[in-house]
């Protein structure tokens, strides 16, 4: 299996995940911060995995900026799998883990844009904790992460390859 981790990254907590997961895949996965990679050419791969740090419920506007020029339909039948990172809701005041609830997390939103392209998602989105703003990631996370990308493989992933 190709594997393509993909990412951005504000205060380098995203980058460490993103590392994380891809130790977590095969080995030959290969990770890429989005201001190296061409949306428009996108590298051959099985299976991409693409993540940034929430930002009001969002991706940061690199990412959404290179996710929009990803053209339609171009990734028709490719595999894909999204992460954020992201503070922890429950450890937060009522009111903020309200709006965070209402206004959801940056990979819910690259799902949709990968699906709207025509990937098609083999995970649900998920979310990596950092402690504040500017991090650093929660106890665990880097090991939850690469756990997580391992079991991307366990989806079916290295049989299809």
């Amino acid at each position: 299996m190709k594997a393509l981790v993909i990412y951005d990254s504000a205060y380098g907590n995203t980058a460490k995940i993103a590392e994380a997961i891809r130790s977590g895949l095969p080995d030959g996965a290969v990770i890429r911060l989005i201001a190296s990679l061409d949306p428009l050419h996108m590298p051959d791969a099985d299976l991409i995995v693409v993540g940034s740090p929430t930002q009001g419920g969002r991706p940061t506007p690199a990412m959404v900026a290179w996710l929009d020029k990803i053209p339609a339909a171009s990734l028709r039948g490719r595999r894909f799998a999204a992460f954020d990172t992201r503070l922890d809701a429950d450890r937060q005041g009522i009111g903020l883990r309200f709006v965070m609830g209402l206004i959801g997390y940056a990979a819910s939103r690259i799902a949709m844009s990968l699906t709207a392209k025509g990937g098609k998602e083999i995970a649900r989105p998920e979310g990596f904790i950092v402690t504040g703003k500017q991090g650093p990631m929660a106890g665990g996370e880097l090991e939850r992460a690469k756990a997580w990308a391992a079991g991307l493989d366990a989806a079916g992933l290295r049989r299809a390859a």
